[in-house]
């Protein structure tokens, strides 16, 4: 699962209040090298949540062999125009960590209730059990 369809996951748990964004226990990780496309990159990212991407950077860091590429702490991608003038060094970096980096096995966790929801080979299960519906 890359860190790019984590940022649109969130836990719909009967009762959950603030199930976004979801915290991501690392079990296996792979990263693999892909060509930038700048101006697909650039139309995506008034879409991303930019704090719940640093924040998942943050929680899968500690387990990649090769550190991930450092990010600004805060970064305003909600406007496109603005986006343009991004450097090319903090765009290869923004599609590094969306696109490249795989959490293959783990867990993705509900930050109000737990509720872990399994990740297997590269695919997140967020299939609700009846009692949580």
């Amino acid at each position: 699962m890359r860190l790019l369809t984590h940022n649109f996951l969130q836990s719909n748990v009967k009762g959950t209040e603030k199930g976004y964004p979801l915290n991501i226990e690392v079990t296996t990780i792979k990263y693999e090298e892909s060509p930038v496309n700048k101006e697909f990159l650039l139309n995506l990212l008034p879409k991303v949540n930019y704090n719940a991407l640093v924040a998942a950077v943050k929680q899968m860091s500690p387990h990649c062999e090769q550190p991930l590429p450092e990010l600004p702490e805060t970064m305003d991608v909600s406007n496109a125009e603005q986006n343009q003038n991004l450097d090319d060094a903090t765009i290869s970096n923004l599609h590094k960590v969306l696109f490249d980096v795989y959490l293959v096995e783990g867990w993705l966790i509900c930050p109000d209730t737990g509720r872990k929801f399994p990740v297997k080979e590269c695919i997140p299960n967020m299939i609700l059990h009846e009692d949580e519906i």
